[in-house]
């Protein structure tokens, strides 16, 4: 019988006995072992028994020995690629943890070169850095030979796959895997412009993957998981012939490697994590300040203190010194940013789940549309009227009572704290990050470096950030700017042909669009085209069923002194409070032209309509508008009786028809000024037309029930076109 056949029948028989008796099975294996030692079938038969049996110290002596000896075999690293997978995965199932004990049985320096050798048998790039970091975190001393090659092993595939995306699987690997293992190993001698280079690709991931799209498809870009699945012998051929090759299929195990699963794809604390790798970096290329983790406020309060020395300094000192202040500067911008955004649009991000309700958006705060306009001394003898209006009017703290908060440039933000919990860390926010912006752009190498990371970073197509700075130049009074900033934002989110109809957060943010486009048209005195936005908006709302409660203003905005016309609102984009600020914005672009020397009927009979919401805040508007009316002697509005339903006003206006009242000559009814032109009498006014001015206001009265905001949206969608048409 020849070497070849007694082997196999030395390895049959053990089989035949495996399962009735072990022992036998084992003695027989030996034997042969003994008798043939140079043959891989026998040794790597007994490994699976070992195995199978769950014995980890002896099958770990067997895979050593097969690693020593048979360094070539393929099975030998298909066995040793099934117990990698297996130390990658975080599975705690009872085969992952066997073959976890079965490698730690090996001597240290095997594990090591096993690792390495293992790594070179990997041709998936991925694969290859998950082996090789595998590595690196058991035997920290081999940081040093290959952290660097493997970082930028990863960096290089990123480019290559074209991602889309800083948020990808090589990027992820680097930064949150191989960076902190890295950057931490003081053993490592690394130039500063190596390690600020990671701080950027560190940076420029947690921002992308914070700020990332709600979309539940949005993960991390690449493999989400990589699979492996590996033949593993587990019985032989069971003819009586000879025995098979060792690489036959005998079964499969399927392993997922830790690192791109869905679960690990979540990165936890991600600023957290930024500031640990910031703080290691700035020490490292001796940054100044303190060793120790600071906040980002004292980050930022750091780098305004060293930008009072930039000036003079000279050289490395200062090339150092510049690149702590955009690093430093730049992540509290971004991050302050982001923070004010996920508070007034948290419908753009993935995992914010916002506090208030968004989006809300950054307007002319329009609170003294009813009070800057002191009622003329003519105004007097409808006292009797004033003091009636008065008993019913709203009590309301005067700004001048409040503390003072979002101050910058004497400009403020005012806001309504039962509606947004979270105002005051929203407003700090916007704070925070414009003074980090003022500070990135106080010198020229600070901006030029800073316009660099941003050029990297393709910061321009970031919505999210493109929302904060226009609502920072809109808060540094830039209007003009903003409204190119959003106009190009529109035509970014416009609805391409062939697209489904727009969804309710599209119609939104198309509405959003349009509100802040006519307050910064308004900002300019513009007002034709404030109103032509406004009235866009308009269209596409549904007034609500029911007037809105309104919540006295002591207890629900925060205001601050300032002064008047200056201030700023974050208003929230919902029906109920875009339709009121249309109104009041509508008005506030008629109220001066209504009120100027020149006669103009059709713009003052606009404000008596608009004045009826949010009664009686512009009752002394109201009266002042009476008093021109008592002036000019007549006034015509014949859309009166259409949108006109408050009490109060109708009472008014019934009174200026009165003796008392001054017999002033009212157009209000519909061809009535045709008429009077053929049909007058002794005191110009006809009989019928009185009788049909009773009649009508009869009527009038009976109406006051109705839902005024329903009225004034009517008003709104009917006289689109004289609204318009009425300003310059």
């Amino acid at each position: 019988m020849s070497a070849q056949k007694d082997c196999e029948f030395l390895v049959k028989r053990a089989r035949e006995l495996v399962s009735d008796d072990p022992c036998a099975a084992k003695a027989w294996l030996i034997t042969a072992r003994t008798l043939y030692p140079a043959d891989f079938n026998i040794q790597y038969e007994m490994y699976i028994i070992e195995r199978n049996a769950e014995r980890t110290s002896s099958a770990g002596r067997l895979l050593y020995d097969m690693f020593i000896n048979f360094p070539d075999q393929p099975i030998v690293w298909r066995e040793i690629s099934v117990i990698t997978a297996a130390l990658r995965s975080d599975s705690q199932d009872k085969q992952a943890q066997f073959l976890r004990g079965l490698f730690e049985t090996l001597p240290g320096r095997v594990q090591c070169e096993m690792l390495l050798k293992a790594t070179e048998q990997c041709f998936n790039t991925l694969e290859k850095a998950e082996m090789l970091l595998l590595l690196l975190k058991r035997f920290p001393e081999s940081v040093v030979q290959h952290g660097v090659s493997l970082g930028e092993t990863l960096l290089e595939a990123e480019a290559s796959e074209n991602v889309e995306t800083p948020v990808n699987c090589f990027r992820k690997l680097f930064v949150c895997d191989v960076l902190p293992l890295v950057i931490n190993n003081m053993d490592m001698r690394l130039p500063a412009s190596l390690m600020q280079k990671y701080m950027l690709k560190a940076a420029e991931f947690y921002i992308g993957y914070v700020t990332r799209g709600p979309s539940p498809d949005v993960q991390i870009q690449g493999k989400a998981a990589i699979v492996i699945t590996l033949n593993v012998i587990i019985s032989s051929s069971q003819d009586g012939g000879s025995l098979k090759s060792p690489s036959v299929s005998r079964g499969s195990q399927r392993y997922v490697i830790d690192g791109l699963s869905e679960k690990s794809s979540v990165v936890a604390e991600p600023w957290e994590r930024l500031l640990d790798i910031l703080a290691v970096v700035g020490a490292r290329c001796e940054w100044q300040g303190d060793k120790g983790q600071r906040s980002y406020m004292e980050m930022l309060q750091r780098v305004k203190e060293l930008c009072r020395y930039l000036p003079g300094l000279e050289g490395d000192t200062r090339s150092r010194c510049c690149s702590q202040v955009v690093i430093c500067a730049a992540l509290v911008l971004f991050r302050s940013a982001f923070l004010y955004v996920s508070a007034v649009q948290p419908a753009l991000f993935q995992g914010v789940n916002g506090l208030s309700s968004g989006p809300w958006i950054l307007v002319e705060d329009l609170s003294s549309v009813y009070n800057d306009v002191e009622v003329e001394r003519g105004a007097a003898k409808h006292s009797h009227k004033k003091r009636k209006l008065a008993d019913g009017r709203d009590k309301t703290m005067s700004s001048d009572d409040e503390e003072g908060l979002g101050k910058g440039r004497g400009r403020h933000i005012l806001v309504n704290k039962t509606e947004m919990p979270s105002w005051s860390e929203t407003l700090e926010s916007f704070r925070i990050a414009r003074e980090s912006w003022d500070l990135l752009h106080s010198h020229d190498s600070l901006e030029t470096e800073f316009k660099k990371i941003c050029a990297s970073w393709k910061t321009d197509s970031w919505l999210w950030f493109r929302i904060f700075l226009t609502d920072m130049i809109i808060y540094q009074g830039q209007y003009r700017k903003a409204l190119s900033s959003l106009h190009q934002m529109a035509a970014v989110q416009q609805p391409q042909p062939g697209q489904q109809s727009p969804s309710v957060q599209a119609s939104l943010e198309h509405h959003r669009a349009l509100i802040q486009q006519a307050s910064c048209h308004y900002a300019l005195g513009e007002y034709r085209m404030a109103c032509e936005k406004l009235l866009d908006v308009v269209s596409g709302l549904v007034p609500p069923n029911q007037e809105p409660t309104k919540i006295p203003e002591d207890q629900s905005r925060v205001k601050t002194k300032t002064r008047k016309g200056n201030d700023l609102r974050l208003l929230p984009c919902t029906s109920k409070a875009v339709l009121p600020f249309c109104l009041q914005l509508m008005l506030a672009c008629f109220k001066l032209r209504a009120f100027t020397d020149n006669r103009d009927d059709l713009s003052l009979g606009h404000v008596v309509v608009l004045l009826q919401y949010d009664w009686p805040q512009g009752e002394l508007l109201f009266l002042k508008a009476v008093d021109k009316i008592c002036q000019q002697g007549s006034f015509q509005y014949e859309n009166f009786f259409n949108y006109v339903t408050n009490i109060d006003m109708l009472e008014e206006f019934a009174y200026l028809r009165t003796p008392e009242g001054g017999r002033i000559q009212l157009e209000l009814l519909p061809n009535q000024g045709m008429l009077i032109k053929h049909h007058t009498v002794t005191r110009g006014i006809t009989k019928g037309v009185k009788e049909d001015f009773r009649l009508a206001m009869e009527r009038q009265v009976s109406r006051c029930g109705e839902n005024l905001l329903s009225v004034l949206h009517r008003f709104c969608i009917n006289e689109k076109i004289i609204i318009i048409q009425s300003l310059p």
